[in-house]
């Protein structure tokens, strides 16, 4: 977590000097992209080549940014990756970076291009935000070099960061945030110094930003709200969905209510490796989403949000669950997996009842009550109280209502993408010890419920009327940020889940999208790729 010294070190811009008429809402945009990606090679290609790519997705983003202005759009998002996409290392994303200064140098690249070297593509966002009036929010990368009098300085002496920029409605630069939690494999990039705190203000309210996969710890992302006290989030994103908890439209609206910001998330569309999931989030509900894996189109989002930060006044997320006692159903606990943790889990056996489920110091209780009990379809109760070990080191309590993939109780907590079983009311809660919960509910083909559910101050998820469709799942997701490195030593690590440190070490991928593509591996085997990752992978493990 930041600490106080640490808070010192902030990136703030300020896009204007706020005015007495500032606005109580404003109309937001969110752009998903169909990047064209380059072609794969371990040969830096040429600036010029470089150029020629970026400047046709530039080509896409333009449109979409024209067409939001004209429907009125205050700010647009575009997604992480969405100017040259991936499958780079170190040498071959060199061409594309460019040398993005603090934005307190009070620069307009539209107007002065040539200021800070060769800065094409700055120059064309700026102008695009200058001309079409309107805030453009886009990641490229940034290049800072460095020499032996820096310690950490790379051999090749620069730093290379995954980076968003913020350009005003006037072409002005007034943020520049540098991705502080890169996903494993994202070894093109460094990883800053220091995590930066960025936001910018406007005359509709103060933005923070960061990107993907930050969205998962506390620094910057929850100081953003709680201590710098912003708004609205902007949230670049190359987000591969993960069923059952971390798909993007899932998790990303579930935040927004937990954290009680407006939440504009920008995601890639690239549905062959299920990329796709962009929205515009209100702290109570979702204003607009998309979720689309059968075409191959980018899309564009618009809504009006309110300007001003929701307070949804304080939950106890433990005061129910801790006053009542557990429920007695007689149903023997099995364990199962979900993306690579081990849950303990209850069988709903019957239309309606009352369970309790726990895992170490989290009691999970359900109330439900179904349409119709299906005899094809199974539902469990699950929870999961531990350190979650793959991709990154995070400590999770989860309290959770899912489908299993099969009436084969081993398949709960597989990636289920459709249900026909309705529910007329459900009721979650936990004995969480932790603040930072984050409620979601999601229905058959990924679908969110707006307006179908509350959560109450007594730490209660419920829903106010029949979900308009059959539910996936319904659930709290926990994070206690500070006991993400209670596990320290690797030894440690290999001693608890040998298998997991094999994963950790080979999967160097360039990013967020190739690990979560080999997770989706499981629920792909009568694919026609006959020897990926995943099959030389268990291979592997099978001669072990």
């Amino acid at each position: 977590m930041i600490t106080p010294q640490l808070l010192a070190y902030v990136a703030i811009s300020v896009s204007c000097i706020l005015k007495v008429s500032s606005l109580d809402t404003f109309i937001a945009a969110v752009y998903e992209h169909a990047v064209i990606l380059p072609n794969t090679t371990l040969i830096p290609v040429s600036r010029e080549e470089a150029l020629a790519l970026m400047n046709r997705n530039l080509d896409l983003l333009e449109g979409a940014i024209t067409s939001a202005a004209k429907q009125g759009a205050h700010i647009i998002v575009t997604p992480e990756d969405g100017i040259y996409g991936w499958n780079f290392n170190r040498e071959t994303i060199y061409p594309y970076l460019e040398d993005i200064p603090d934005p307190r140098v009070n620069w307009i690249p539209c107007n002065y291009p040539n200021r800070f070297g060769h800065t094409p593509v700055q120059e064309r966002l700026s102008c695009l935000a200058k001309h079409n009036s309107i805030y453009v929010v886009a990641n490229i990368g940034d290049k800072k070099p460095c020499n032996a009098s820096d310690p950490q300085c790379p051999p090749d002496g620069r730093y290379q960061y995954n980076t968003d920029v913020v350009f005003d409605s006037q072409g002005k630069l007034v943020a520049r945030y540098h991705k502080y939690n890169l996903f494993m494999g994202e070894n093109q990039f460094n990883v800053p110094k220091k995590p930066e705190v960025v936001t910018f203000d406007t005359i509709f309210g103060r933005f923070g930003i960061f990107t993907c996969f930050d969205i998962l710890f506390h620094d910057p992302a929850v100081t953003l709200v709680k201590d710098f006290h912003v708004d609205t989030i902007v949230f670049p994103t190359a987000w591969m969905n993960v069923l059952p908890h971390l798909s993007a439209i899932e998790f990303h609206s579930a935040w927004a209510v937990g954290m009680g910001v407006n939440f504009l998330a920008a995601n890639i569309h690239h549905p062959h490796k299920r990329m796709t999931g962009s929205g515009i989030y209100a702290p109570d509900s979702p204003r607009a989403f998309h979720y689309d894996m059968k075409t191959k189109e980018g899309k564009l989002l618009i809504s009006r949000l309110n300007s001003s930060s929701y307070d949804p006044g304080v939950v106890n997320w433990a005061s129910y669950a801790s006053s009542i006692k557990a429920f007695s159903t007689g149903n023997q606990e099995f364990k199962s997996t979900v993306f690579f943790d081990e849950f303990t889990f209850l069988e709903l056996t019957r239309v309606t009842g009352n369970y309790t489920v726990c895992q170490k110091e989290l009691c999970c209780h359900l109330s439900y009550k179904m349409s119709e009990k299906k005899p094809d379809e199974v539902y469990a109760l699950g929870a999961f109280d531990g350190l979650h070990i793959v991709e990154g080191s995070y400590y999770l309590q989860i309290c959770t209502l899912l489908k299993c993939k099969t009436p084969d109780l081993r398949t709960c907590g597989d990636a289920v993408e459709s249900a026909s079983t309705g529910f007329e009311m459900f009721s979650l809660s936990g004995t969480f010890g932790t603040q930072h919960v984050f409620p979601e509910v999601l229905l058959s083909d990924s679908q969110l419920a707006p307006g179908e559910f509350q959560v109450l101050s007594d730490g209660r998820l419920f829903s106010v009327k029949p979900p308009s469709g059959p539910v996936l799942t319904v659930t709290l997701f926990g994070r206690l940020y500070e006991k993400d490195w209670i596990l320290k030593a690797s030894s440690d690590l290999r001693a608890q889940a040998p298998g997991v440190m094999l994963v950790v070490i080979a999967l160097t991928v360039c990013s967020f999208s190739w690990f979560l593509e080999w997770v989706y591996g499981k629920q792909r085997r009568n694919s026609n790729l006959s020897m990926d990752f995943e099959e030389r992978f268990l291979n592997m493990q099978r001669k072990k």
